[in-house]
């Protein structure tokens, strides 16, 4: 439920995990935020940009990912930690940078770590 103060907050996600479970559940809370109104980015970091890859029969990470960015959700990863895995960003999941992940820190009103 959302309260007139957090009305239309930006909230930022930074996910350097690959766990299928962990990643599959902070899609659904960006997801739960948009449909809430609010401004959502997440940021794949060190094994995070591995996420669009997870495989998994419980948790379906790619769905989440798909959802999240079709509801609205901003969704960027470290051009420098694909480039490490010698992958590359998709349509829906571009490569950034550093100052990509410093304006997402800087202008979210609350920032949350996935590791």
């Amino acid at each position: 439920m959302q309260d007139d103060d957090s009305a239309g907050e930006q909230l930022g996600i930074v996910i350097e995990t690959n766990d299928p479970e962990r990643v599959w559940n902070a899609f659904r809370l960006g997801i739960t935020a948009v449909e809430d109104g609010h401004d959502v980015s997440v940021f794949l970091l060190g094994a995070g940009v591995e996420s669009e890859e997870i495989t998994h029969d419980t948790f379906d990470v790619r769905d989440r990912m798909t959802a999240f960015v079709d509801a609205g959700g901003d969704l960027e990863a470290c051009g420098t930690c694909l480039d490490l895995r010698n992958e590359e960003g998709s349509d829906y999941c571009p490569m950034s940078t550093m100052a990509d992940l410093l304006e997402i820190v800087t202008e979210s009103d609350r920032v949350l770590t996935i590791g």
